[in-house]
């Protein structure tokens, strides 16, 4: 059983943050039904539908760390390949589609998500940083071409690519993140995605927290958030960030950096999904916690976040 910095144990430590998790997401989740209750304000309500929408989707947080402590890698891996398949499926719903896109829809479905997914079952991390920007993004527009219907190609193809590569692709790495091994750093690669995951959970709920209660200009991309909201919830999120370097391989002043790099990265990443979803024409679904519905808004920062993320660690650790 491996000793962290402040000399308790691995299994000691995913205890601790679970409860704490637990504890927080509770009180968190009691503490928006009441103040919902108290509303009068329509806007005050709509206000506090979104965070509360967001305070539960921290139970799918422990969700995540539950299944990786107590299950394993290959349940942890079933569960994001199933956040994959309901993120693309969302996309793919809101993407417009010809009855000859059917052939590269099932590949993307049922040939990409559980090969991306095997192959990091597999250990094959070099294949499965290629298959599917190099392999994948190749054979797509040969099949394509092979329907023989050339009306919007470039632009059917397109989408169909983005989609793979935001749901699939850039989710994989979030997993990957878990095996690792950061034993020598006194920690783990489990601790460092939930350490990852919670940042940016944080990051995007403060954020909407504080646009909501400092106000300001909404951004043109996401009306529930404005620019002094964004800034004040950053920096909050850095702050815990900062505070649970204990978890990590990185040293005090190392966990700073790391942490404004998942908040930066992952507000990027939220801004480029909603204005993707906007030119859409999607209608925002923070009124739900249905893994069906509103799965890309639950998922939008950690698009472009896992993938960053990851890379660095493998570059700096």
């Amino acid at each position: 059983m491996q000793e962290m910095r402040l000399g308790f144990s691995t299994q000691e430590a995913y205890f601790t943050i679970m409860v704490v998790l637990i504890v927080l997401i509770a009180m968190g989740t009691a503490i928006g039904q009441w103040l919902k209750t108290r509303a009068k304000d329509p806007l005050a309500i709509d206000r506090l539908n979104v965070i509360n929408s967001r305070i539960r989707a921290g139970w799918g947080l422990i969700l995540v760390f539950a299944v990786a402590v107590y299950l394993g890698q290959i349940a942890l891996l079933f569960l994001f390949a199933l956040a994959s398949f309901f993120s693309l499926r969302e996309f793919i719903a809101l993407t417009p589609t010809r009855r000859h896109d059917h052939s590269i829809l099932i590949i993307a479905f049922y040939i990409a998500i559980p090969v991306q997914y095997v192959l990091i079952w597999l250990n094959s991390f070099n294949l499965f940083t290629l298959f599917i920007p190099v392999y994948l993004f190749l054979a797509l527009p040969v099949v394509m071409a092979l329907s023989k219907d050339s009306e919007r190609f470039l632009e059917r193809v397109a989408k169909v690519q983005w989609g793979i590569m935001l749901c699939i692709f850039c989710v994989s790495h979030a997993p990957v993140i878990a095996t690792i091994s950061m034993t020598r750093y006194h920690s783990s690669g489990l601790l460092v995605l939930l350490y990852f995951l919670i940042v940016l959970y944080l990051a995007d709920l403060f954020q909407i927290m504080a646009s909501a209660i400092f106000k300001g200009r909404p951004t043109s991309s996401n009306p529930n958030k404005t620019m002094k909201g964004i800034i004040i919830g950053s920096a909050g999120a850095l702050a815990v960030g900062s505070a649970l370097f204990w978890m990590t391989p990185f040293r005090a002043w190392q966990a700073p950096l790391m942490s404004l790099l998942i908040i930066v990265s992952g507000t990027l990443g939220a801004l480029v999904m909603s204005s993707v979803k906007q030119s859409l024409g999607a209608k925002r679904l923070d009124n739900t916690m249905l893994l069906t519905r509103g799965t890309l808004d639950r998922l939008e920062m950690l698009f472009f976040a896992a993938p960053v993320f990851y890379h660095s660690l493998l570059i700096f650790f």
